[in-house]
């Protein structure tokens, strides 16, 4: 993302001379790390750190009302689960995403406890600005449309007008985006991206066979305490308007993560963050009345998942990929660093194992829009598919690179030999010879 964010930074289009399938806010997002931050692993972390402590802020916002040990306790635990995933969860569009999240629910339960609609504006916007981010907010402001015209017609108002407010104003930030898309040239692009390739072809791809999350095991015990938190507001008829709507946010979290049917860990971000805040809302009502048992089975559960989430911490901390990624990345740096001249460029045939990191450290531009190339081998009967190869090969041939870099892992599956099932692309790296082999990738010189 940073790689796009620096090509857009030069005049490229998104969409149009880039090919991926995240929406405009994760881009612009990027940008603004760029111009801030800067493109080095220092500001990288500083920014997931600062992004960080900001959705803490919002689940402590969220809590608040019911006192500030749990509200402190709830950003706490959020900032715990977040740490607890290592180098590989920072700044995870899922995790960008969670505090747009938080303060469009937030909005929801001010206007419902106060009538300000205010709150309805700006959690609107906020939930406006997830959308572009990652479009399955959009559930989230449904649900959060239902619940404010439940709460609505309960109060005796009129619901039509609360319900515009909120839709109009998670609309604002989206048509925005468009229209940025649009200014650059890319709106085309973006659509044939969104309806051709991402809605009947990438949503199914590398879905799991059966659901497995890494390192689950926290999640039986956050489970219990949010099960016995709510069960506890129910029986205790202390469930208001604010439980309701963070229990909204838990249901969305649940459908975020099973919706996009990958298994992967960093999509069960927004289930973290409203679970956290649950987890906390009936621990210090439960030991101001004195009802032990649900107090006990709350601060047990809280003791439990954070020495399992500090395990996984140390863990993560230590992972060895960290460090084979970084290997490979200096040494892609060193390979092509110098060997390349003015106006040159560098295709990589490569998802995420560093190709892109090391044209982004080198400042060097693909003569193609392809960031990645999984797009070539899968679904390959499709029109869409045999336009994006055929567009790959007039690109190549328009500006041929000096270097072509193979990276061995492909995704889902495929190793070098992938490139035998790309005809056009076959053909091309026979005028290469192969220049150097490196750890897990291959150079070609032209």
């Amino acid at each position: 993302m940073h790689y796009i964010a620096w090509r857009i930074s030069e005049g490229a289009a998104p969409y149009r001379d880039l090919f991926d399938m995240n929406f405009p806010g994760v881009y612009l997002i990027h940008l603004g790390v760029l111009g801030v931050f800067g493109a080095s692993d220092a500001g990288w972390r500083l920014f997931d750190l600062l992004w960080l402590l900001g959705t803490a802020l919002c689940v402590t916002a969220l809590v608040w009302p019911w006192g500030r040990v749990a509200a402190a306790g709830a950003g706490l635990f959020f900032a715990t689960y977040h740490l607890a995933g290592g180098a590989w969860q920072a700044g995870q569009r899922d995790f960008l995403l969670s505090p747009f999240l938080l303060l469009g629910a937030l909005g929801v339960a001010r206007w419902a406890e106060t009538g300000a609609e205010g709150g309805l504006l700006w959690g609107g916007l906020a939930l406006g600005a997830g959308i572009t981010v990652k479009p399955h907010a959009a559930l989230l402001v449904a649900g959060l449309l239902v619940l404010v015209a439940i709460v609505a017609r309960q109060s005796g108002g009129r619901p039509w007008i609360p319900l515009a407010i909120l839709a109009m104003a998670a609309l604002l930030v989206p048509m925005l985006a468009t229209a940025w898309v649009a200014a650059r040239g890319a709106l085309g692009a973006w659509r044939e991206i969104v309806f051709e390739y991402l809605l009947p072809l990438y949503g199914r791809l590398g879905r799991s066979a059966r659901w497995t999350i890494w390192r689950w095991e926290a999640w039986i015990p956050i489970g219990v305490g949010v099960a016995a938190a709510l069960a506890s507001a129910g029986v205790h008829r202390r469930f208001g308007v604010r439980h309701a709507v963070t229990a909204v946010g838990l249901a969305y979290g649940v459908a975020h993560f099973l919706g996009q049917g990958k298994g992967w860990e960093y999509h069960l971000y927004p289930l973290a963050a409203f679970a956290a805040a649950l987890l906390f809302a009936e621990l210090e009502p439960s030991l101001r009345t004195r009802r032990w048992a649900p107090a006990a089975a709350v601060l047990a559960s809280i003791a439990v998942a954070t020495v399992l989430l500090g395990i996984k911490g140390v863990e993560a901390s230590h992972a060895p990929w960290i460090a084979e990624k970084e290997r490979r990345v200096n040494a892609l740096v060193r390979d092509l660093g110098g060997r390349v001249g003015p106006g040159g460029s560098v295709q990589v045939l490569d998802t995420t194992a560093g190709g892109i990191d090391a044209l982004l450290r080198l400042r060097i531009v693909q003569p193609t829009r392809f960031v990645y190339d999984f797009h070539f081998y899968h679904d390959t009967d499709t029109p869409i598919v045999h336009k994006l190869r055929a567009d790959f090969a007039q690109e190549f041939d328009r500006h041929p690179p000096a270097f072509v870099v193979l990276f061995e892992q492909g995704w889902p599956a495929g190793g070098y030999e992938r490139v035998q099932r790309f005809g056009n692309l076959r053909l091309r790296l026979s005028a290469y010879r192969l220049a150097r082999s490196g750890p897990g990738y291959r150079v070609y010189a032209r």
